[in-house]
């Protein structure tokens, strides 16, 4: 056979199956949104879950899952960017480095479940945090750090070279290059990928169970004080996020309506996390317009 036609039969076997993996994830989806979105209303998405009759909403699980992204966030970012600044900008290419690349490759395989496991035994136990937000927000951290690092040292090693060596030939220490002439350039990416990440903390359900809790006690959203057992914003508080909440109902839900609640809260899940991605996309694109003038 002919090298032609085994690239051109070798070329529609791979266009083939891509684009059956394609057509099984659209139908997966629009299953999803179509079985869902009809439950979705402003009532459903402003009240309180009911435990024994229909009619309750996810007010307090969509929030809990949104305030703890953003305390994972707060979290890791930090970290992550340290650590992409040590391994991009600082880092010698050794075994040392070699071996930490790998620890944060095997970091990231790593199930969730045995995260959640470990956050229930360091976390929950060992300090005394408790089923709580900041709990969770720790065991996500472990899930998030591998990701966001990866992604932070992706876009550092973006930057040209030629924009290092401008800046130390004009007398600029490596930490000032770093800060005023790298971190600049590389922050589309570094903020699309802590929106990408954040959609995907926002989905995490197996971790929770064992760290925040699968509870929401009653909370005020009129009580500003952090420190306040019924504050919104206290974040020693049990919370259980929308996933948690999707897997509680489907799995011991005693609510007549858990089929609806279960489809609609799944619906919401998913275009919250569309939503960050579309918003990671559209952010990094933003800045890099304003970074090119």
């Amino acid at each position: 056979m002919r090298p032609e036609r085994v690239d051109r039969v070798a070329t529609i076997i791979i266009l083939t199956l891509t684009g059956l993996v394609g057509i099984i994830l659209l139908a997966l989806l629009a299953y999803l949104l179509l079985s869902g979105i009809p439950h979705i209303s402003w009532h459903f998405l402003t009240s309180s879950a009911e435990s024994f009759k229909s009619g309750g909403g996810i007010r307090d699980q969509l929030f809990n899952s949104l305030y703890l992204v953003v305390l994972t966030l707060l979290v890791s970012i930090p970290l992550a960017l340290c650590a992409a600044i040590y391994l991009s900008e600082y880092a010698p290419d050794n075994k040392w480095t070699n071996f930490l690349r790998l620890a944060i490759e095997v970091l990231s395989s790593l199930p969730s479940v045995v995260v959640g496991l470990f956050g229930y035994l360091v976390f929950v136990l060992q300090w005394g945090l408790d089923f709580s937000l900041l709990a969770g927000a720790l065991a996500l951290t472990i899930l998030n750090l591998p990701i966001l690092t990866r992604a932070c040292e992706d876009a550092l090693r973006q930057v040209p070279y030629l924009q290092r060596q401008a800046g130390l030939g004009l007398g600029m220490s490596k930490w000032r290059v770093t800060t005023k002439i790298v971190l600049p350039a590389a922050l589309p990416g570094i903020i699309t990928g802590a929106i990408l990440s954040a959609g995907r903390i926002f989905g995490e359900a197996a971790a929770l169970i064992y760290t925040a809790g699968q509870s929401s006690p009653a909370i005020s959203y009129t009580d500003w004080n952090p420190f306040s057992p019924t504050s919104f914003l206290n974040p020693m508080r049990p919370a259980e996020t929308l996933a948690v909440h999707i897997w509680k109902v489907n799995s011991e839900g005693l609510v007549p309506d858990a089929r609806a609640v279960s489809n609609g809260s799944v619906a919401v899940l998913i275009l919250t996390i569309l939503i960050f991605n579309l918003l990671a996309r559209y952010i990094g694109y933003l800045i890099k317009r304003r970074l090119a003038k």
